[in-house]
């Protein structure tokens, strides 16, 4: 690997809306400590950002919104599955800029508005159905809406899903940013950072970071989406953009960005049977919900390579809590 390590003062000023209160708190699960080979756990709780019911999706679309203000956008436009949390993120942040939104999902509509599509319509955003089960037909709706309203005065602003882009990337790399900052001063050497990893933004933030911070972890993530070799070129192709972004050099190759597969179950989406157990297990003994979708299947995935003593060489793990609550309400 060839690249640049960066002092803070080194990057460009970009543009932020301040939705939420930061640093999220570090948490140590120690009650869980107990099943994980004397593994010393802490949790990163992005479920705990206050601003539209949380997740680290609002991270990003701290940058995004302040770049669609910029050029003067007056609707926001997003998709991807019915109970999507960045979708529900993106409704709250153009209610409160007092923007549009238009929320785009894949399939039909579901028969009863519940868990984050309640929410995305409390908010008062417009949704569209594609009626097609292909989660790639919101990419082309997006694009379709876009030129639709290209016309207009609505001046649209689009969001790829999952807010995976190059300054969402740059949101997350800050996050990473913070956590070595927490661990500093709470004195603690990290061996191994985890999460869930769906459109790969998050996970290309954090590896990002890593680099340009030189930061000491190594940065690992569970797929829920996607098989991992395809993860993997779109986590890469995001590193690079965001450098550009950032005016930095960053040589990376794919056999340094790792995500691991395996415990997806049936489907994106589709609770599992390990992950719901996951998330029983982390609730009565934690009093932290996870959510079926992303940290219920990412956590059940550590906890199993864990116990099977794939991490004998890591003394101090950090799983990073994305959020995604309401989903359990659907």
């Amino acid at each position: 690997m060839s690249t640049q390590t960066l002092a803070p003062d080194d990057l460009p000023k970009i543009s932020r809306c301040e939705f939420a209160q930061f640093p999220t708190p570090l948490q140590r699960f120690k009650k869980l400590e107990k099943n994980f080979n004397g593994i010393e756990l802490w949790v990163k709780r992005d479920d705990l950002i206050e601003f539209g019911y949380g997740g680290n999706k609002i991270r990003a679309l701290e940058y995004i919104a302040a770049d669609a203000l910029k050029r003067g956008s007056k609707t926001l436009i997003t998709g991807a599955g019915v109970q999507s949390n960045h979708v529900r993120a993106t409704a709250a942040v153009a209610a409160y800029l007092n923007l549009n939104c238009i929320a785009i999902y894949w399939g039909s509509p579901p028969k009863e508005v519940t868990g984050n599509y309640y929410l995305t319509k409390l908010l008062g955003a417009e949704t569209r159905f594609t009626h097609d089960t292909d989660r790639s037909s919101v990419d082309t709706m997006i694009q379709l809406v876009e030129q639709e309203l290209m016309h207009g005065d609505a001046l649209p602003y689009s969001i790829p899903r999952g807010g995976a882009c190059a300054l969402g990337v740059i949101a997350h790399m800050f996050a990473a940013k913070e956590l070595f900052e927490q661990c500093q001063s709470k004195e603690i050497n990290v061996d191994l950072v985890t999460l869930a990893v769906g459109s790969g933004g998050t996970i290309a933030g954090w590896v990002l970071a890593r680099i340009l911070y030189d930061h000491p972890w190594r940065i690992e993530g569970f797929t829920v989406s996607r098989p991992a070799k395809e993860l993997k070129e779109i986590v890469h192709d995001l590193v690079q953009q965001a450098a550009i972004v950032l005016n930095v050099a960053v040589n990376i190759n794919l056999e340094e960005i790792v995500i691991r597969e395996g415990y997806i179950g049936d489907g994106y989406g589709i609770p599992s049977i390990e992950g719901n157990e996951t998330i029983k297990d982390v609730a009565i003994k934690q009093g932290v919900f996870f959510d079926p979708t992303y940290t219920g299947k990412a956590f059940a995935g550590l906890s199993d390579l864990i116990n099977n003593g794939f991490y004998k060489d890591i003394r101090t793990a950090v799983f990073l809590h994305t959020g995604g609550e309401p989903v359990l309400f659907s």
